[in-house]
């Protein structure tokens, strides 16, 4: 069995890692956490986009480093092709790399505005128009794919794309976003999956907090 480990930050806070996890999860491949310290200067930085470089999540491999979370995605779906992160349908595996690349570089006043915090609870959170042009794009992408594919996820079965979007169910909860009935029940869908009821559980549980990120908005 090679040797292989995923090094993450905050479960609270650190969208890119949880989007990873969710991957390692679904790809069944058995993997070791490396949790890097929340005192770490440039994994803080990171998770306050302040930093250029991505140290989370982190796929080590039988040595072999691979630290973006599309290169990790694909990676494991051709070490793991049963678990599928990828749709089998050449068209769909198109769609599904469009709108994961999309999450990947874009969405940045969402980011800025709503960052993700699993501990806290903004009820009735003022987004301004930038971020709610972002929201609008992303429940359209939601819903385009619900409508194409089935359901109950993006894809049919729980995928990379959902992973990638997991993060923003978060941020919708945390900053009581509203959504139409279909965007919500997909929300719904994502807390409900067993492997994000436990990253969830242990976000609550984590005692560091980044200050910048406690605002009382």
């Amino acid at each position: 069995m090679p040797d292989v480990t995923l090094t993450i930050s905050s479960r609270n806070y650190s969208s890119w890692s949880l989007r990873g996890w969710l991957m390692m999860k679904l790809s069944g491949v058995p993997f070791e956490e490396i949790v890097v310290d929340p005192d770490d200067a440039a994994a803080r930085e990171e998770i306050l986009l302040l930093s250029p470089s991505i140290l989370v999540p982190c796929l080590t491999y039988d040595g072999y480093r691979i630290w973006d979370t599309l290169a990790i995605g694909e990676f494991l779906h051709e070490i793991a092709p049963q678990a599928q992160l990828l749709p089998s349908d050449r068209l769909s595996r198109a769609r599904s790399r469009s709108i994961c690349g999309e999450i990947h570089s874009g969405f940045n006043s969402l980011r800025s505005a709503l960052p993700m915090n699993l501990k806290a609870h903004f009820p009735k959170f003022k987004v301004w128009s930038k971020a709610q042009g972002d929201i609008a794009r992303i429940t359209q992408i939601w819903r385009d794919c619900l409508d194409a594919h089935g359901g109950p996820y993006l894809f049919g079965e729980f995928s990379m794309a959902d992973a990638m979007y997991a993060p923003v169910a978060t941020r919708f909860r945390t900053y009581d976003v509203p959504l139409d009935p279909v965007a919500q029940a997909y929300c719904d869908r994502i807390f409900a999956w067993p492997a994000m009821q436990e990253w969830v559980a242990q976000a609550l549980a984590e005692k560091e907090e980044i200050e910048e990120l406690e605002v009382e908005f």
